[in-house]
C-alpha cells in the first residue's frame, strides 16, 4: 500500500466508480464515494492504493480523527475483486488506526448495501445506528464500530 498522490487522481475516481457501479442502480444513484471529490483528501494524506505490478488494484479512503479512525471508502477494481482485496484493505486500516494509537474504526454505508454489511460483520464490525442520509433524501446510513485489532472471531 502506498499514500496516493495527485497523480494518481484519474485512477481513484476510476476504480472508485467501477466498483460502486453496481449500487447506482440499486440506489437510484451513485454512491457518495463516487461523486466525492478526492483531490483534498489527497492532499491530506486519506488515499492510499494497493499496486500490483503496474496496475492499481484497490482505493482505501480514511479519516484521521481524535479518537477513532473513520473509514470513507474501500473500492476494489473489478479485475481484482473477489480475491480477498476487501478485508486486505480492512487489515490495512486496522494496522493504522494501531499506529496511530486509535481506539476504533468505523464506517457507514448504505443500509441497502447488504454485502458489504455483511463482510464488515464478519470482520468484526457492530452496527451502532440508522440514520437518514444528509445529502441523499430516503436514502438510510448503517453507522458500524469495532475496536481496533479485533476480529469477528475475537468479538464474537
Amino acid at each position: 500500500m502506498r499514500p496516493a498522490t495527485v497523480n494518481d487522481l484519474a485512477a481513484v475516481r476510476d476504480i472508485t466508480a467501477a466498483a460502486y457501479a453496481p449500487y447506482t442502480a440499486l440506489l437510484g444513484g451513485p454512491p457518495l464515494p463516487v461523486t466525492a471529490d478526492y483531490e483534498p483528501r489527497i492532499a491530506r494524506d486519506e488515499v492510499w492504493l494497493r499496486v500490483d505490478d503496474v496496475a492499481i488494484s484497490a482505493v482505501a479512503v480514511f479519516e484521521r480523527h481524535a479518537d477513532h479512525l473513520l473509514i470513507f471508502s474501500l473500492a476494489v477494481a473489478p479485475p481484482f475483486q473477489r480475491q480477498g482485496l476487501g478485508i486486505e484493505l480492512l487489515r490495512f486500516v486496522d494496522a493504522q488506526a494501531v499506529e496511530w494509537g486509535m481506539a476504533e474504526v468505523r464506517l457507514y454505508t448504505n443500509a441497502r448495501m447488504e454485502k458489504n454489511i455483511a463482510l464488515y460483520r464478519a470482520y468484526g464490525f457492530q452496527e451502532t445506528g440508522r440514520r437518514p442520509n444528509p445529502y441523499r433524501p430516503g436514502w438510510i446510513l448503517v453507522d458500524m464500530a469495532k475496536p481496533v485489532g479485533q476480529t469477528a472471531s475475537e468479538v464474537n
